[in-house]
């Protein structure tokens, strides 16, 4: 899955730090079999889900070597306590940059040996005291020791009081009374004016007193570079105009030496990072399951039949376009195959937010209603399913599956209950007379009221309207390669498709459902043909500049239908509905997987068709939420989701206005700004819960101006108590008894039903397989001097 802005940019360690981006869901992932508290044989076990990055001992990597790695944009700034500092900012600092503490693949705060020997509370009473006892071997690059003077200046940079620095924020180090050097020059003893549990987040990263200092060095100094660093890798470059971040090993690191001679990292949006992989131009790339599913293809393709010759088969012989576009097809495949897909549980969950702050859902009985009327497993098994990974609902706000302290919490809010969600919005005045009940014959699966017809059921893509009735199933020049007019609703059965008709896109890679060589060469070419029609239909509707008489019009729409016709064939290739090509019906994995598809697409009999409920009403005024998603290539499924939520409200006579904005305004201009009622994004997960996670679920306060401080609280939907209860458990320094109060917390939030967790989202990184130690991090902290490429 491929990093977003603002939404997706703040992961993992950026997350961590600043917890101010929400990340809006592409895909997603569910948590681990635990529904009750995990036990420590459940966590071990979890591993292997939460974490894919071929491990591999060190002794068993070259040394040498350049990993191109990519990601989604220069980072705006190479200080990591900055508001614009985004993952890439968190990847560099924690390859160049000492962390007091790192996390494991269960969320584990760990003591980093090579920057600490001991790190404990030394002290409760009469204040809290932690000392640090420096690894004496710990030393900045430009030879000076790692010593109290670096945690002072960092102290006094953060803490809030000096406005000279442009902090981010100041959370743990507003809460230190002091901070001093210890018994010796390599202790550091930090005493807190306030109790605080989560110290172990504090000091990480750590920069020299050079840029901590100094207001002008960390306002302006530390965006552009960091001269002086203390890790296994040193900032070599920063090439704006290339778009790279050259990482260089440090001469001066008194640790393992890393194994890579370099790390160079690369702005590559993720629309492109499917050829960058097809090219072999990059080692390593988050991606989508469009590009996973490419990687997966390829690789099977290789165990497939050989390849037709021309000639052979009802197809008829390839032309020389055709032949070189097989030869590139082929080449492409041959590159993929290098590469392997890493996937783990992403520590971050889609939600399902609902804004409280006026209109129906500021009523909690409206909010609870719609909670109640979410089947919760349905949409997990909607996205993980077809990604092989565990798809249970995530139970809780505050942790994820797998960290210690885990529960299901939903029980107080109530699972999903039709009867339940009606009797609450009946008792909140939304009722049903069932004058708009739907009569005999009408067609059952229609989606509600106001709802959008565009989602698109295939968790691996979406589809355009048309642009004009006559155009429906015809190919959208806006679309992406896939058939953009694709639904699950009235499909024909195999062998009754009309010569515009689009079979159901494939469920999984051709040879998934017994594609043989031949198949997959014959599916690309016909893909390869759809795209140049593609782009000739683009070009002819810019022509025709909106004069629908013209001859580059008819042309626009000619090539449209001939783009539609080879996708249309392609995919009946990989759904295993040509039976005249090679090795399609005839092989019994493909009559397999069309006999499931058939079955799953047969008409319903009218009493088992899930029936759309009389919409309900209130003085006259029928129920309407606007649903507000995401319209990029990269959201369809996030789009999937939301088509199914619409469905189930739609049978407790909720009405849905989907409304489908761009990515680029979708968080600042409608989710930050509460221009919504119902919306689909995402939160981190954290290891500090008590300190990341309050600002997201506070009660919003009403300011000066009479407008509202939400913080982070996009919902608007917040109470005293969860505020108490997030405060005492980040003063609370026996663990058990924080996490108690988390726990507490985590309770209230279900009940108040302004978020509903869904699912956990899936992170996926299209790696070299000769690379060990990188891939689908998960919660873990990378070390990147054991990152390199096995012997």
């Amino acid at each position: 899955m491929t990093d977003h802005d603002h939404p997706l940019s703040g992961r993992r360690a950026a997350d961590r730090r600043h917890r101010c981006a929400a990340l809006i869901a592409a895909g997603a992932l569910l948590p681990l079999p635990a529904l009750t508290g995990c036990s420590s044989d459940e966590r071990e076990a979890s591993v292997s889900a939460s974490q894919d990055i071929a491990p591999a001992p060190r002794g068993e990597l070259k040394d040498g070597g350049t990993l191109r790695w990519a990601i989604d944009a220069m980072p705006g700034t190479l200080n990591a306590f900055q508001s614009d500092a985004d993952a890439t900012t968190a990847r560099i600092a924690g390859a160049v940059l000492p962390s007091m503490f790192t996390l494991d693949a269960n969320g584990r705060p760990q003591r980093n040996a090579d920057y600490l020997d001991a790190a404990d509370v030394s002290a409760r009473d009469p204040k809290q005291v932690v000392t640090y006892k420096i690894n004496p071997k710990a030393r900045w690059s430009d030879g000076s020791a790692i010593t109290a003077a670096d945690f002072i200046a960092q102290w006094n940079a953060l803490r809030g009081k000096n406005n000279a620095f442009w902090t981010a924020r100041n959370a743990g180090y507003d809460r230190i009374g002091k901070v001093e050097q210890g018994a010796g020059a390599h202790e550091v003893k930090v005493t807190f004016a306030r109790p605080y549990a989560d110290w172990r987040s504090l000091f990480t990263p750590l920069y020299p007193r050079s840029v901590m200092g100094n207001a002008d060095a960390f306002n302006e100094g530390a965006r552009e570079q960091l001269k002086v660093v203390a890790g296994p890798f040193r900032v070599q470059k920063r090439d704006t105009e290339e778009g790279r971040v050259t990482l260089v090993r440090n001469p001066k690191w008194w640790g393992d030496r890393a194994k890579l001679k370099q790390i160079v990292l690369e702005s590559l949006p993720g629309d492109k990072r499917a050829a960058a992989l097809a090219d072999g131009s990059v080692d390593v790339a988050a991606v989508d399951q469009i590009a996973a599913k490419r990687v997966a293809s390829a690789r099977r393709a290789a165990s497939g039949a050989p390849s037709r010759k021309p000639g052979d088969g009802n197809a008829g012989p390839l032309g020389d376009g055709a032949r070189a576009g097989a030869k590139g097809v082929a080449a492409q495949n041959t590159v993929l195959r290098g590469y392997t897909v890493r996937k783990a549980l992403e520590p971050a969950y889609t939600q399902l937010a609902l804004n409280g702050s006026s209109g129906p859902l500021a009523d909690d009985r409206v909010r609870r209603a719609v909670a109640r009327a979410l089947d919760r497993q349905v949409l997990a098994d909607t996205v993980l399913k077809p990604l092989d990974l565990p798809s249970r609902p995530l139970g809780s706000h505050l942790l994820m599956a797998g960290q210690t302290g885990y529960e299901d919490h939903s029980d107080a809010l109530g699972g999903q209950d039709t009867g339940a969600a009606k009797a609450l919005l009946a008792d909140a005045g939304w009722k049903s007379d069932g004058s708009d009940r739907q009569q005999a014959g009408q067609n059952a699966g229609a989606p509600a009221p106001g709802s959008d017809d565009r989602y698109d059921g295939d968790p691996y893509g979406d589809e355009s309207a048309g642009d004009g009735a006559d155009d429906r199933g015809g190919y959208d020049d806006g679309a992406d390669d896939r058939n953009p007019a694709r639904s699950g609703r009235g499909r024909t059965a195999v062998g009754e498709h009309g010569a515009d008709a689009r079979p159901a896109a494939a469920e999984a890679p051709l040879s998934f459902t017994g594609a043989v060589g031949s198949e997959v060469q014959q599916s690309a070419l016909l893909r390869q043909s759809a795209s140049f029609y593609k782009q000739a239909a683009a070009g002819e509707k810019r022509a025709a500049d909106g004069d629908t008489e013209s001859a580059a019009y008819a042309k626009y729409r000619s090539y449209k239908k001939r783009a539609a016709r080879a996708l249309g064939a392609a995919e009946m290739i990989e759904t295993g509905q040509a039976p005249h090509l090679p090795g399609s019906g005839g092989h019994p994995g493909a009559r397999h997987a069309a006999a499931e598809r058939s079955a799953a697409a047969a008409p319903q009999p009218a009493g088992d068709r899930p029936a759309r409920a009389a919409a309900v009403k209130k003085n006259g005024r029928p129920l309407t939420l606007r649903f507000v998603v995401p319209d990029g290539a990269a959201s369809a499924q996030l789009r999937t989701v939301g088509r199914r939520i619409s469905e189930m409200l739609a049978k407790i006579g909720v009405q849905t206005s989907v409304q489908r904005v761009s990515d680029a305004s979708y968080f600042q201009d409608h989710i930050a700004s509460g221009d919504y009622d119902l919306a689909l994004y995402s939160w981190p997960g954290t290891a500090y819960p008590a300190t990341d996670a309050r600002p997201i679920y506070a009660k919003p306060q009403p300011a000066p101006d009479g407008s509202l401080t939400v913080e982070q609280n996009y919902t608007r939907v917040g109470t005293d108590h969860i505020d108490q209860l997030f405060d005492q458990a980040s003063s609370e320094l026996d663990e058990g008894s924080a996490r108690t109060l988390v726990a507490q917390a985590d309770a209230r939030i279900w009940a108040a039903a302004g978020s509903i967790p869904l699912y956990q989202r899936p992170e996926l990184v299209a790696t070299k397989k000769t690379l060990a130690n990188v891939g689908a991090f998960g919660f873990a902290t990378p070390r990147f001097q054991d990152i390199g490429y096995t012997r």
